[in-house]
C-alpha cells in the first residue's frame, strides 16, 4: 500500500488562514487595498496575493487555496506558489492582517 498523500503534504497545506476583522479592505480591479487602523498603514496586494486574501476563510487549508485560486488562475508552479504564499502569509500575520491556525477556524467566516 502507498503512503497516505495527506501525510506527505507540506505543513503549508495543513494551515488555515483568515482575514482579521480589525481591518478595512477593498478590491480595485485585480488588486486589494488593506487599511490597518492598528498600524495606520495601507497595504496593496497584487492579483496573486488578492486571490489568497479573498479565499482566506479560516476553513480552507492554505494548500487548497493555492491549488484552487493561484495555480489555476496564474502561470506558477505549485512549489513556487506555496513558497510565495508562505512569505505573504507570514508578513500579513506579522502585521495583524491575517490570522493563521493549525486547525480550521469556522468562527472566522
Amino acid at each position: 500500500m502507498g503512503a497516505d498523500p495527506v501525510s506527505q503534504m507540506p505543513e503549508t497545506t495543513k494551515r488555515y488562514v483568515a482575514r482579521s476583522r480589525e481591518i478595512a479592505a477593498r478590491t480595485l480591479g485585480d488588486e486589494t487595498m488593506i487599511m490597518s487602523a492598528k498600524e495606520s498603514s495601507l497595504f496593496t496586494l497584487n492579483g496573486t496575493a488578492t486571490a489568497i486574501w479573498n479565499a482566506a476563510d479560516g476553513v480552507t487549508p492554505l494548500g487548497e487555496i493555492i491549488d484552487r485560486h493561484v495555480c489555476e488562475e496564474f502561470d506558477v508552479s505549485r512549489d513556487e506558489a506555496l513558497r510565495d504564499a508562505e512569505e505573504l502569509v507570514a508578513e500579513l500575520e506579522k502585521r495583524g492582517l491575517l490570522i493563521v491556525s493549525e486547525a480550521p477556524m469556522p468562527e472566522a467566516k
